[in-house]
């Protein structure tokens, strides 16, 4: 009796030993999706940067509400736009009491259609500023964080050259009306070829010098890169 009860008591040894681990892998995956969930119930969003805490709600970036907008709305007008704040974000009215949904007032325009003043856009070294026609590039462009606008808050848009390599026009001038005939403006502009020319003619006997100081004082002649004076 003895021989035949030993290998059921092994039996039942070894499913308690089964049951104990499927137990302890129920558990550890019960964990495991627990510590998940909190990670990501504390996560913050990356809004939250730009969102201040218990500020006004009408005064909140753009990035840190969400509005029912309506692109029917006449151009140039004003217009109002219920909004509510995104998650995890915390605001209040004029009574300094918590608040959800508000509005907001605006003039009725795209993002694009803004004036310069209300966005920022990226700036090219590498077309020609004094140039003619003048010469554009397309930038991309994002609305500072405070402007309402309808549509994309970042877009392109073609601009003329506008960047500078650091050259003063007042140097310029200068250089040309004490040091012109030695080439000395040329020079400091960068453009080596003619200020070798004028350096060997004497300033083309006085008469380049002069044609070179009208040319540099309306702005005419810049820098050799390109780019405006300072």
């Amino acid at each position: 009796m003895e021989a035949a009860a030993e290998p059921l008591r092994s039996v039942r040894l070894l499913s308690r030993v089964l049951l104990f681990l499927s137990q302890c892998y129920i558990l550890s995956g019960d964990e495991s999706q627990l510590f998940s969930h909190l990670t990501e119930s504390t996560e913050i969003p990356p809004y939250m940067m730009k969102c201040p805490s218990n500020g006004l709600c009408s005064r909140l970036p753009a990035d840190c509400i969400e509005c029912a907008t309506n692109v029917s709305c006449t151009y140039g007008k004003p217009v109002t736009f219920d909004c509510t704040v995104k998650p995890s974000v915390t605001c209040v009215d004029q009574d300094l009491k918590p608040q959800r949904n508000f509005i907001i007032n605006m003039t009725c325009r795209f993002c694009w259609q803004l004036p310069e003043t209300d966005y920022e856009c990226s700036n090219s070294t590498t077309c020609m500023t004094v140039a003619c026609p003048r010469q554009r590039y397309l930038a991309n462009c994002t609305v500072r964080d405070h402007i309402h606008c309808l549509g994309n808050r970042t877009f392109l848009k073609l601009l003329y050259c506008n960047w500078t390599g650091g050259y003063k026009w007042s140097t310029a001038l200068a250089l040309s009306i004490t040091l012109g005939g030695f080439g000395a403006d040329r020079f400091y502009l960068g453009q080596w070829r003619e200020g070798l020319g004028k350096l060997f003619s004497f300033g083309g006997l006085g008469i380049w010098t002069l044609i070179d100081v009208l040319l540099i004082g309306v702005g005419y002649v810049g820098p050799a890169d390109g780019s405006l004076y300072i």
